[in-house]
């Protein structure tokens, strides 16, 4: 039998509710984790995260698509102008768990991020960081629209029939927000809120917080 589709929300270098989440989920080595993007910045955390999630790799199946804070780290490192924009954005935390200077930063961290995917599909779920033009091909989307667009909680259900799947928009109530062929489940937990875990499959799903602590949910999902 086909392991669990776990797909998890922007974690944002929250560390302590990331490890607090992988021990409640008992990942298996039959599992799919998708990481719809945003581990990093903000959080104290993000070198932590980004070892856990290279560890990850060796434990089960991982599929980790590129956010827009990845997005911004990557072209940071490497621009000054995008830097300041970066560091201001929750960078500067991400710097400060490297201990502050960019060249402690290990090359096989960015290799992991550079690596990241841009979307990723199954045959009833599509998994994207933050939204999705349904007049192009997934091959031809625009970056600011898959990275950086948030919900207006105004969007159709895609034109393939299939539900996404994305973070990005922060759902400050800690709940994902469901919508007809829609799931967000950025909830927040770099700003008090919950980091979530949605077995795609079930639609229960795993929370923790900035401390670790746990709680689960079932989506309530809408058809029409």
């Amino acid at each position: 039998m086909a392991g669990r589709t776990l797909a998890i929300g922007d974690i944002h270098g929250c560390d302590v509710a990331f490890n607090a989440l992988l021990k409640a989920l008992s990942i298996a080595a039959d599992d799919t984790v998708v990481v719809l993007g945003d581990a990093v910045d903000r959080g104290p955390g993000s070198r932590q995260v980004i070892e856990r999630l290279m560890d990850l790799q060796n434990e089960c199946r991982l599929v980790f698509i590129l956010g827009n804070h990845e997005e911004m780290m990557l072209e940071g490192l490497e621009d000054e102008d995008v830097a300041q924009g970066w560091l201001q954005y929750g960078g500067a935390a991400t710097l400060f768990s490297y201990g502050g200077d960019p060249r402690t930063i290990p090359p096989e961290h960015l290799d992991f991020l550079r690596a990241a995917v841009p979307y990723w599909e199954t045959e009833r779920d599509l998994f994207l960081h933050a939204n999705v033009d349904p007049t192009l091909p997934l091959d031809q989307q625009e970056i600011e629209v898959l990275r950086w667009t948030h919900l207006t909680e105004y969007e159709l259900p895609h034109p393939s029939g299939k539900r996404i799947i994305c973070g990005h928009t922060p759902q400050r109530s800690g709940v994902p927000l469901t919508m007809p062929g829609w799931v967000c489940i950025d909830t927040f937990v770099c700003g008090g809120g919950w980091l979530t875990c949605l077995d795609v499959n079930t639609n229960d799903y795993c929370q923790t917080n900035f401390k670790g602590h746990l709680r689960f949910g079932r989506l309530e999902m809408d058809e029409d």
